[in-house]
């Protein structure tokens, strides 16, 4: 299990805080009800909204229906929620890149062709007789959630402290589709995975649940760390042209989930809108050194009123190392925007939220590794057996 790009750890010495791994206590005073992921996102975005306007300047505690959950908790189950295990926007497709023809197709999608390629030229995947079967990767990860800004249409008030948690997360990838990741941060333990069919998902606050829609790969996976996937990621993409990030010139490629498949994701009154993916490669080197996905959804409340929430995370990538012969990114920087607007109303709320993240180690084929550890938890596969009404 030895690779080329582990690296010597680096030991010291730190209080362990407690592992929450069951119920979140202070979601137990909240009584049984069941909450969505969005509505954890909507009561934080509640809660700023009201220390905004000057009706709470508790910093240590804020309300929240009835009961009392600390501030830093609401900022870190947010944190989790958008940066913890976020998914691509579309799945894999089953054809490999290897096999695409080019011929009468679009510029645009040719053009794409040709830089996924070298992509994959430039990353040593092409030299590769063999792929590897499965593969083990470690990192740790610091989160903040940098500010939030609320507009009522003529003022605009900043609030944020920056205040922020380090983590460390597990990932196991085994082909086909199948991944695992346990990720801790301030306590807390978010555990996702898949089978290659169901994606789930289990957070401390709101329990074990299946992702909807379209089986789809891990964004932490396509962040550097298997470029094989990344580049079935954008078989079918396009290319926008160019731009510069930072000091490079990149090329663009566009790849969006369609129609039906952001209509599956679709949940209560929660609709997705679009999920789009794009993908700058640098042009001198070949590499994906910057990732972008904007996530838009529509909300309609319960007083009838049409809420937007769009999400968008960009993210750095860099330092990359050889690993068995392959390219992996050692590094990178996530920032993410949850921006809240209205049909009607000039108000709107943005909040930014920031990530940096190490892989510490890399090692492909683990042997003894099987498929039985990705099965989903028993409340997952009962769902999915249980009759429908």
């Amino acid at each position: 299990m030895s690779s080329k790009a582990r690296r010597k750890q680096r030991w010291c010495t730190q209080t362990l805080t407690p592992l929450m791994e069951g119920p979140d206590p202070e979601m137990l005073e909240e009584g049984s009800k069941k909450e969505s992921s969005w509505e954890v996102i909507r009561e934080w975005f509640r809660i700023q909204k009201g220390i905004s306007s000057g009706t709470n300047h508790n910093n240590f505690s804020m309300s929240l229906e009835g009961s009392s959950i600390p501030a830093k908790r609401q900022d870190l189950r947010l944190l989790l929620g958008v940066l913890g295990c976020p998914l691509a926007p579309i799945p894999l497709v089953n054809d490999p890149i290897l096999r695409i023809h080019i011929k009468d197709i679009p510029i645009e999608t040719s053009s794409a062709h040709y830089i996924i390629q070298q992509y994959l030229a430039a990353t040593g995947c092409l030299k590769q007789q063999k792929r590897a079967k499965n593969m083990y990767a470690t990192g740790t990860v610091k989160m903040v959630c940098c500010e939030t800004e609320i507009s009522s249409g003529k003022n605009v008030k900043s609030l944020g402290t920056r205040s922020g948690e380090s983590g460390c997360f597990v990932l196991w990838q085994m082909l086909p589709g199948m991944w695992s990741l346990e990720l801790v941060v301030g306590g807390n333990k978010v555990i996702a995975g898949s089978d290659g069919k169901t994606v789930w998902r289990h957070t401390p606050w709101l329990g074990t649940h299946a992702a909807k829609g379209p089986q789809r790969p891990l964004r932490r996976i396509i962040q550097g760390l298997d470029p094989k996937i990344t580049a079935s990621l954008f078989a079918k993409a396009q290319c926008l042209g160019e731009k510069r990030i930072g000091d490079d010139e990149c090329f663009v490629l566009k790849v969006a989930a369609d129609r039906a498949a952001v209509m599956e994701r679709s949940e209560g009154p929660a609709e997705v809108i679009r999920h789009v993916l794009y993908g700058y490669f640098c042009q001198k080197s070949g590499l994906l050194i910057y990732l972008e996905d904007s996530h838009l959804t529509r909300v309609q409340t319960p007083e009838n009123d049409t809420i937007y929430w769009e999400t968008t995370i960009g993210s750095s990538i860099g330092d990359y190392s050889d690993v068995d012969g392959v390219l992996i990114a050692h590094q990178g920087r996530s920032i993410a925007t949850v921006f809240r607007f209205g049909e009607l109303s000039m108000q709107h709320s943005r909040t930014r939220m920031e990530e940096m993240w190490r892989i510490d180690d890399v090692v492909f084929n683990v042997p003894g590794l099987s498929m039985d550890y990705f099965i989903p938890p028993a409340d997952i596969i009962d769902n999915e057996n249980s009759p429908s009404c």
